[in-house]
Formats: C-alpha cells, sequence, structure tokens
C-alpha cells in the first residue's frame, strides 16, 4: 500500500473585513467567478473544474483562515488521520463527510505547528464546465506562508503531509506535493502569516491580459512582470483591498520526481540576475514588502506607498 500522502493544494480561505468590496475585487479585477454565498462566506472558482479556489469570510482583520488540500479517496484521507494522530499533531476533527455548499467530499481538519488551520479532503464536486477565458486565473498554484519555526513547519509538511523539497533559498524554502515546483512555500520570518497567494494564469499571454483588466482600474502591480529564479515562474504581485497579497504566475517549473535534485540555497545565491532571471523586475515596491511581512493592515500597505 502506497504511503498516504497530500496529493494538490486545492484551495484558500482568507478573513476579510468588507466583504462586499473583496467579493468586487476578486470577481470583477482578479477574474474568479462565485459559485456560492452563505451568510459571511463567499465561494470563488477560477476557470479550472475545482469547485472552489478561494473562500472569503468576513473577519474583523485581515488573515490567512485557512488551506484546503487534497488526497487521492477515503482511504488517504484516513490514513492521513491516523498519521496526523500518530505524529501528534493537533488534529481538529476526524474523518466525515463535508458540507455540501462547500463542494462536499469526505475529510478532516488539522493545524500546523503554528497553528494554522489545514483541511484535507477527497472525492470534492468538481464544476461540470471550464470556463475558456486565458485572461483569468485557472487555479491556485501555490500558497507562501511566514513562519518563525520552520524546523517544525519543514517536519510537519514533509513526513507527516509527504511534501518534497524542491529548492532552498536564503529566505524559502519550497515544497511540492504534486508536479508543480511548489505548492507551499516557507519563508523565514519572527512570526507566523501569509506571506502572498499565486493564482495560475494559462500562459504569459493570459498573465498580461489580466494585469491589463487590473491595471484598467488603476490597480497596478506591485512588482513585476518578471520571471522567479526557483520554479522559473513568470509573476506580477498585487495587493487587495484588505492588504493581503494575491499573485498573478504561470510556466511554473514541472518537476520529473526520478530526475529532480533540490538546488541549495548558495546555488540560487550566486543565481545570475536575481530577483528576476529577465533583470526587468528589479525589487518589490515598499509596499509589497510589507504586506508580505504579515505585519501590515490595508491602511498602513497603503500608506507605505
Amino acid at each position: 500500500m502506497n504511503e498516504a500522502k497530500v496529493t494538490a493544494l486545492r484551495s484558500i480561505e482568507l478573513g476579510v473585513p468588507d466583504l462586499a468590496r473583496s467579493r468586487k475585487f476578486y470577481v470583477e479585477a482578479w477574474g474568479l467567478e462565485e459559485v456560492r454565498s452563505e451568510g459571511d462566506t463567499a465561494y470563488l472558482r477560477g476557470t479550472g473544474p475545482e469547485h472552489h479556489v478561494l473562500s472569503l469570510r468576513r473577519s474583523p482583520q485581515p488573515a490567512l483562515l485557512g488551506v484546503h488540500l487534497a488526497a487521492d479517496d477515503r482511504g488517504a484521507v484516513d490514513r492521513l488521520h491516523a498519521k496526523a494522530k500518530a505524529f501528534g499533531a493537533d488534529v481538529l476533527s476526524a474523518p466525515a463527510p463535508l458540507p455540501g455548499g462547500a463542494g462536499g467530499g469526505y475529510g478532516f481538519a488539522l493545524r500546523t505547528p503554528e497553528g494554522l488551520p489545514l483541511h484535507i479532503s477527497s472525492d470534492v464536486a468538481r464544476c461540470s464546465s471550464v470556463i475558456s477565458d486565458r485572461s483569468r486565473p485557472a487555479k491556485i498554484t501555490h500558497v507562501v506562508l511566514n513562519t518563525a519555526r520552520m524546523d517544525k513547519q519543514m517536519a510537519f509538511f514533509r513526513d507527516l503531509l509527504g511534501f518534497r523539497l524542491s529548492d532552498s533559498t536564503r529566505r524559502m524554502e519550497f515544497l511540492r506535493c504534486g508536479p508543480d515546483h511548489h505548492s507551499v512555500a516557507l519563508a523565514h520570518s519572527d512570526g507566523h502569516s501569509l506571506n502572498h497567494v499565486a493564482y495560475e494564469m494559462q500562459n504569459i499571454d493570459g498573465l498580461m491580459r489580466g494585469c491589463g483588466r487590473l491595471a484598467q482600474r488603476d490597480l497596478k502591480a506591485e512588482w513585476g512582470v518578471g520571471r522567479h529564479g526557483p520554479g522559473n515562474n513568470v509573476f506580477a504581485y498585487f495587493i487587495d483591498p484588505s492588504g493581503l497579497v494575491a499573485e498573478y504566475t504561470t510556466e511554473v517549473d514541472q518537476i520529473d520526481e526520478a530526475e529532480y535534485l533540490p538546488a541549495s540555497a548558495e546555488y540560487w545565491e550566486n543565481f545570475p540576475m536575481r530577483p528576476c532571471r529577465w533583470g526587468m523586475a528589479r525589487e518589490p515596491s515598499a509596499r509589497l514588502r510589507l504586506a508580505m511581512s504579515g505585519k501590515a493592515t490595508a491602511g498602513e500597505a497603503q500608506r507605505a506607498r
């Protein structure tokens, strides 16, 4: 029997103080589509088959409220639950059927060593239609978490959930659970918070069209367009109405498990044309750095502009 492991990043939950304003941004400007609204929560899909890639929940403060991960089937969910208990993780629930409004399925919840809720599930409903519009995000490619407990977080994601190390830099550890170069990255910090969420565009043309849609609304990129070192993905970073960071990305490296060897921090320190392979996107704005640190409210990020 194969060891149970997480196989994909499914969706992200964000807490937002102004739900109406955030919904308007992510639907009209960012390009997601609302599939359901329940009380203080809105569920938004991308152009791909995932039921939803983002849920927005009214919250006093902007924050990452949870990350949803996929497992292959119910048996894998059950084995991961047993493994989490043996690992000593903070398990919040037993495997059970999930609410249909959020796509249903079968899963359980646990917390990372720094307290972030993770939800692991299988058999979640899929969208019956795929939207043909390359200017809109297809899925969430990765989430980057700031952490002050790197060793414990690395052990949690690798030893418990089955993530594999793709690359290390002085600032981040890049972890994958599927063919994408990274689905989770952990950034060295003095506390736990969201660094950013990356949404996958179909290709560079689609990414530029998405950036153009934002520019038409006077929402300009805080960093990019450029091409990263680790992952080799094209990027453009923006700040949402709550002061949280959202990235358009495309062309992330696809990993061959049989052949890929992680590169060290020393390798990336000496990589030419940092932080952008093209030499175009020089440095993120001060406003973006503040928002990525997790220490900013929307107002503080705006004043740092």
